[in-house]
């Protein structure tokens, strides 16, 4: 294990991490979202860190940082370190922003031991992960990998602005987006450090471990029709509710999503209507979101809930119908990198989790252009997306030696 005495790296990873997360949009809470004003704060922040370390660094096109070290020799296919510098709206200040901040780190203390990488290293700060302000899908990551969807150009916001006008105002250029786009021969590997966002290192009182696949989402919308009545008149044997229809299906999603192994299933929209308390419901909308790292299963896990809320609909009196509006495969991660980062990892002294990620992360949009691994920080009760998101600095400095000695290993031929 790590030193506890020496927590050199780890200091540094937070030292960066609050740095960044003055950059907000609202005050008393950090919200960033993609083209703010806080956005472009944080990512000249980062560009001048990247510079500080010896990157050669610029913004692109899109709002992405983007650093480069050339290595030994400039023309072999470069290792790319990445994560995003977006948040969700009230967010904690790890997701993210420590994948970038140890991507730095690693530059910093390569410089320091005077390691010249054999091939050059990219350190990428991508904008638009959480698809928190647009209705995009990692835009900014689909970019490099050359998947970016031109009608993105044109999505709104709440507040109606167009994500291109807001690009333009970033200092942006939506004419600049095709040259992003990387060379497949031209890049061996992504690695991705990203707190775990759950509660498995946790229970198992480990510091890192090591991700085996990012599961596949299917995503759908739902609608159970019924018949409206008076809630004092219309006898129970006789009512068409909608809603305690949509309850029963919720239970059956509960249940269908716990009965498989690394399997999840959610419902978390529901409206109904006409929604007054002495009315039986006629309608709820729900939404469902399915995960697995194993597209088979998945998908039989949804079939499976189709299934079952269809018995539900027929049972009950009701009308359903089902409009699916995402499949998006599962990512596994590449074996050599894995056993790179388990070397690493075993190297520190540390047992070798594999886990599967239930959220998603840049490295899917990358896994399009190049072999991708990532590595997951212990997160304190598992919490994200949330202010009281936490890791320690042992766990960082823990990250930052794991991450630098599969750098090494990675960039030593």
């Amino acid at each position: 294990m790590t030193n506890k005495s020496d927590l050199t790296l780890g200091r540094r990873v937070m030292a960066m991490i609050e740095e960044l997360a003055r950059y907000s949009d609202e005050p008393g809470r950090l919200t960033r979202l993609y083209l703010s004003d806080a956005h472009r704060a944080a990512a000249e922040a980062t560009l001048g860190l990247m510079r500080q370390a010896g990157l050669d660094s610029h913004i692109d096109a899109l709002g992405s940082v983007i650093g480069r070290i050339e290595g030994s020799n400039p023309d072999a296919p470069a290792l790319l370190i990445g994560s995003h510098i977006d948040t969700v709206i009230d967010a904690g200040r790890y997701d993210g922003t420590l994948g970038v901040v140890l991507g730095i780190v690693v530059a910093e203390a390569l410089r320091s031991q005077g390691i010249v990488p054999s091939c050059p290293i990219e350190i990428a700060a991508f904008g638009d992960e959480e698809n928190a302000r647009f209705p995009t899908n990692l835009s900014t990551s689909y970019a490099l990998s050359g998947h970016y969807n031109p009608t993105w150009l044109d999505s709104v916001d709440q507040a109606g602005i167009r994500l291109r006008d807001a690009l333009a105002r970033f200092g942006g250029d939506p004419a600049g987006i095709p040259a992003l786009v990387r060379d497949p021969k031209r890049y061996r590997s992504y690695l991705e450090v990203h707190i775990e966002q759950g509660p498995q290192l946790e229970a198992k009182g480990l510091p890192v471990g090591i991700v085996s696949a990012i599961n596949g989402v299917t995503r759908a919308r739902a609608t159970v029709i019924g018949e409206a009545g008076h809630a004092g008149t219309v006898p129970m044997a006789m009512r068409r509710d909608a809603l305690a229809a949509a309850a029963e299906m919720v239970v059956a999603v509960e249940h269908t999503g716990s009965i498989r192994t690394d399997t999840v299933a959610t419902v978390g929209v529901a409206q109904v209507q006409p929604g007054a308390i002495n009315v039986i419901p006629a309608r709820v909308d729900f939404t469902l979101d399915a995960r697995s790292p194993d597209d088979a299963v998945r998908h039989a896990m949804v079939n499976d809930i189709l299934a079952e809320c269809e018995n539900i609909a027929r049972k009950r009196g009701v009308s359903l119908t089902i409009e699916p509006f995402m499949d998006s495969p599962a990512t596994p991660m590449n074996r050599n990198l894995m056993a790179r980062l388990e070397e690493a990892v075993t190297g520190a002294g540390i047992p070798p989790l594999h886990l599967a990620s239930g959220a998603g992360h840049d490295a899917v949009a990358m896994a399009a252009l190049c072999p991708v691994a990532m590595l997951f920080v212990r997160c304190k009760g598992g919490i994200s997306h949330n202010p009281a998101e936490s890791i320690t600095v042992e766990d960082a400095d823990v990250a930052a030696h794991v991450l630098i000695e599969a750098v090494k290993k990675l960039t030593s031929c």
